[in-house]
């Protein structure tokens, strides 16, 4: 799979959300290592704890169903600027997905690529403890 079939497979994703409160849909697409693709789409609760982002949803399917090692994640959403992944998705990425590569899109064909460090430079991890 190509960075642009992982970001196109982001947005079609995107098409799942629940974006009631915030109106700021957003799809995510993480390819294992394995090969498997895993997408997801942000769900919002009236009570935004409750909430939880498309990099979560995508991230979580994929643990769930076994996978432990990941190689890129592909974020999609439209606004004035390239998505980025809120604090707790980026700790989550770099707990089960430290070596990811991460392509921020903000309109169909077009993004950014990152390294996870690269959002989440000097992070905690088991090493601190």
């Amino acid at each position: 799979m190509t960075d642009k079939d992982l970001v196109a497979a982001a947005w079609k994703a995107r098409e799942g959300h629940s974006a009631l409160y915030s109106n700021y849909p957003v799809g995510a697409a993480l390819e294992a290592a394995s090969g498997k693709l895993y997408t997801g789409a942000n769900v919002e609760s009236s009570s935004y704890g409750l909430s939880i982002c498309a990099e979560r949803v995508a991230l979580f399917k994929a643990v769930t169903d076994g996978e432990r090692n990941f190689t890129r994640i592909a974020i999609a959403a439209s606004g004035s600027l390239a998505p980025s992944p809120c604090g707790a998705c980026r700790q989550l990425l770099m707990d089960y997905a430290p070596n990811v590569e991460v392509l921020l899109s903000e309109r169909p064909g077009s993004f950014d690529k990152l390294s996870i460090t690269d959002l989440l430079p000097r992070p905690f991890t088991p090493k601190h403890f």
